[in-house]
């Protein structure tokens, strides 16, 4: 054979290794971008994944639980002030946790009553026109509704119920007992003649 006629691959050794390696640079290359603009948009939509979550936890921590109000028919007393003249008209409605308990309070309206009834007659005309006094009174509401319910309200405070029981021994702490169902007690009306 020849020199003319020879392979030209053959004539330039270098040639063909550096088209390869140039070959290889730039599949590299592709395969990096590629994993980069992957791992990008991953991260993206992992992150935007994140994000629809919260704000879901935060719309369903915004959405308050639907109320369950319980309304007592209106009470009239005779009040304890000197003479016994004196009578209040009150209308009261709970808040409560859940409807479980609103059934529970149905089945004890007639004990419910009666405590309510007995703690508005122990006030006086005076105490009842005061705000303090009508906070009070909400308070022992509250109080007395959990009672009959079956739950145990413990004391306000550690100080005030040392004041009360001065004389009595110290007691070991007791189970801590389920919270009671009444958030709160909201009055509807409130009439003092």
């Amino acid at each position: 054979m020849s020199a003319t006629t020879a392979d030209p691959t053959a004539a330039e050794p270098g040639k063909g290794k550096g088209k390869s390696k140039l070959l290889l640079i730039v599949l590299a290359l592709v395969v990096l971008g590629g994993a980069g603009g992957g791992g990008w948009f991953y991260l993206q939509s992992k992150k935007a994944h994140v994000e629809d979550e919260e704000e879901e936890v935060h719309a369903s921590a915004k959405k308050p639980a639907s109320p369950n109000y319980l309304a007592l028919e209106n009470m009239v007393v005779n009040l304890a002030d000197p003479g016994g003249e004196r009578v209040a008209q009150v209308g009261i409605t709970l808040d409560l946790s859940d409807a479980k308990a609103a059934d529970q309070l149905k089945a004890m309206m007639p004990a419910v009553r009666s405590s309510v009834l007995l703690l508005l007659t122990q006030r006086t005309s005076e105490e009842l026109l005061k705000r303090d006094g009508k906070e009070k009174l909400a308070q022992d509401v509250q109080v007395e509704v959990a009672k009959a319910l079956g739950y145990e309200v413990p004391k306000a405070s550690r100080k005030a119920k040392d004041a009360d029981d001065e004389d009595e021994p110290p007691r070991r702490k007791a189970r801590k007992a389920p919270a009671s169902p009444v958030n709160a007690v909201l009055f509807s009306s409130f009439i003092v003649q």
